[in-house]
């Protein structure tokens, strides 16, 4: 559903006696009212100088580069007008890298200061590739990769937004209600759009000549393996993007990397081609300067050779921290030399030019502090993974290098972590913090996925604690699978769609299987496992084991321990009596636990805490033990009878 960003309007009602004007959305008609008014008041602050105009933040974070359209106009529509921004982001990738995060800082920005914004997923564009930069075309992405890619940069977008807000209350962004952020797939329109209308309504008003005479073209032509024509044709596409934004909710800028602005230029002209070429009176939109698209580049973020960041470069420092652990990623800023430090601090973080400046000053009194780094680390690495994990990483980070505590800047901790970090005790996450994350990414047996009822799936995937709370989440509608919604079938390419999960026999999980080998789940918002499916001699000689598996219980393991040290001994223990001498053992010791944590396979991140008091296995041992001995005692008492008759 989309939310627009133009005024809403009355409507009358026809129906019966109730043939009255109602007004949709009184409240949010006087909100949007209020609104206005109050952009209307910070434009004028601006004009007095008594406000800072958004692109004026942009230019002291050094977050510009080239723009599309005269700055000037920019800056004043930026004052005039709450326009909508966004950037576009293909997963191409299972993860984005620290370069995507330049083309983020604006959106964030342009958030904090009340305008919408939208961060839109190239679920679409990803299976064609963007030419630009490349010699080589990029292979065809099969579905279960584009399916994979898409589920996790979409929940790693999401974290990172929720990080951010975080930030801004840190530093008392305020932002406004009409400063919404959209996190969109532009499968959702690209998938539904008719070849026809494209060429109709762009492909006929767009000269080849200026498109063959763009540099990255001629460089692909004449020095690499040509140009096909999908890639010809992405700016066509990318253009069709920021028509559909721009006719939904009113975006008139995009951001993107300098090596976009290609695309960005062209994607300005199909919007105001198809604008302009409107046939139907009433679709038509209005013109002129303060309606027309524009677009500007930020720096590319390179390292200290000046190379870019990118996958292609095989540089890349991931926000996945499957591909990048948080600790390297703490690591990698702490890294960075002097020279680059403020500017890094600057582009990167959202802390006052003030607080920056008085930390470099305090910086170069004592380099080899490295207090910049560690904060520019720090700032990072709260946006990406959330302040809990960089408080965490930080403390390594000193264990491992044998360092002194790291004197931060007044408010860049949190007030409810910096307590914690003066007494040094354990920064403790939320219950099962790593299962919100995007990154659940785990192997499973055919085996299970193929002969399993859906229940045993989800518990040994590690969204439930066990068998029976799958099925009572099943029941309560909180587990979905990506398939098309309400059918029982896989999502179209290039989409990511949930369905809620109700009981099938086992035989119908291959109908959610994108390209037989991928199934994801989901529990609630953002608790997402991603399962590949191998082959179960593969499994076996992986030596992993998942929970649930037969013959793999914990339980069990320990026993098998046991008896096989007591048949070394020259002893034979039933299971009963290996049970009592395994809680007598672990009473003696003062730990009635047989483990602190349940994790799941091939996936460390991913636990589950103990349960509160007793550990479960020490139940089940409990009340298996009572349930043998109260057999045993049931047959000694049949016995006693038989005897007396």
């Amino acid at each position: 559903m989309f939310r627009s960003l133009r005024p809403a309007t009355a409507s009358i009602c026809r129906i019966g006696s109730a043939s009255q004007p109602i007004a949709l959305a009184r409240s949010y008609l006087a909100k949007q009212e209020q609104a206005a008014q109050e952009f209307s008041e910070v434009a004028e602050k601006i004009r007095n100088g008594e406000a800072k105009n958004v692109w004026d933040v942009f230019k002291e974070r050094g977050l510009i580069k080239d723009v599309a359209g005269r700055e000037a106009t920019v800056k004043e529509l930026l004052r005039v007008k709450r326009v909508g921004a966004y950037a576009g982001f293909d997963p191409t990738a299972p993860s984005l890298h620290i370069g995507h995060l330049m083309s983020m800082m604006p959106l964030f920005w342009f958030y904090f200061h009340g305008y919408p914004t939208v961060s839109l997923i190239g679920g679409a564009t990803a299976r064609i590739g963007d030419p630009i930069g490349r010699l080589k075309s990029r292979p065809l992405i099969s579905n279960s990769d584009v399916a994979r890619n898409i589920t996790k940069v979409h929940y790693q977008i999401e974290r990172i937004w929720g990080n951010v807000e975080e930030l801004g209350r840190k530093y008392n962004y305020p932002g406004h209600w009409a400063g919404r952020h959209f996190l969109w797939n532009n499968n959702m329109w690209l998938n539904k759009l008719p070849f026809y209308d494209l060429l109709k309504r762009a492909g006929r008003h767009i000269r080849i000549g200026p498109m063959l005479a763009k540099e990255s073209v001629k460089k692909k032509m004449e020095s690499g393996d040509g140009m096909s024509f999908s890639e010809f044709s992405y700016p066509l596409m990318q253009g069709w993007d920021f028509w559909h934004m721009y006719s939904k909710i009113g975006v008139q800028l995009q951001v993107g990397g300098s090596d976009q602005y290609g695309n960005i230029t062209m994607g300005c002209e199909v919007l105001k081609t198809i604008r302009e070429t409107e046939e139907a009176d009433y679709a038509k939109l209005p013109g002129g300067w303060s309606n027309d698209p524009y677009g500007f580049t930020v720096p590319l973020l390179t390292d200290a050779a000046g190379n870019k960041f990118g996958k292609s470069e095989g540089n890349a420092v991931w926000l996945d921290p499957l591909e990048t652990s948080a600790f390297d990623l703490y690591g990698y800023f702490v890294q960075r030399s002097d020279e680059e430090v403020q500017r890094l601090l600057t582009a990167l973080t959202f802390m006052p030019l003030p607080m920056i400046e008085s930390l470099i000053k305090r910086h170069k009194e004592n380099p080899g502090e490295r207090v910049a780094q560690h904060t520019l680390a720090f700032e990072v690495t709260s946006m990406v993974h959330g302040a809990g994990i960089a408080v965490r990483e930080q403390r390594q980070h000193r264990a491992m290098f044998g360092k002194g505590p790291i004197i931060m800047p007044e408010g860049i901790i949190p007030k409810s972590l910096e307590r914690r970090i003066a007494d040094g005790t354990p920064i403790e996450l939320s219950a099962t913090d790593a299962n919100f994350s995007h990154q659940a990414a785990i192997e499973l047996p055919r085996d299970l996925l193929m002969g399993k009822s859906i229940a045993k799936i989800v518990y040994a995937c590690g969204l439930c604690e066990s068998a029976s709370a799958a099925q009572r989440l099943i029941q309560a509608g909180g587990l979905y699978v990506a398939a098309a919604p309400g059918q029982m079938t896989t999502m179209a390419p290039g989409s990511l769609d949930w369905t809620p999960v109700s009981n099938w026999f086992p035989e119908d999980t291959a109908k959610f299987m994108i390209d037989k080998k991928l199934l994801i789940l989901r529990r609630g918002r953002r608790n997402v496992r991603i399962i590949e499916m191998v082959e179960d001699e593969k499994w076996k000689q992986s030596g992993q084991t998942y929970p649930g598996e037969p013959y793999k219980g914990k339980l069990r393991t320990v026993l098998t321990t046991m008896r096989d040290e007591a048949l070394k001994q020259g002893q034979e223990k039933s299971n009963t009596e290996l049970r009592k001498q395994l809680l007598a053992e672990m009473a003696k010791e003062g730990n009635l636990s047989l483990h602190e944590k349940v994790k799941v396979p091939n996936n460390s991140d991913i636990e589950f805490p103990p349960d509160n008091g007793e550990d479960r296995w020490v139940t089940q041992i409990k009340e298996r033990t009572a349930a043998q001995e109260e057999r045993m005692k049931g047959r000694k008492t049949e016995g006693q009878r038989g005897e007396d008759d």
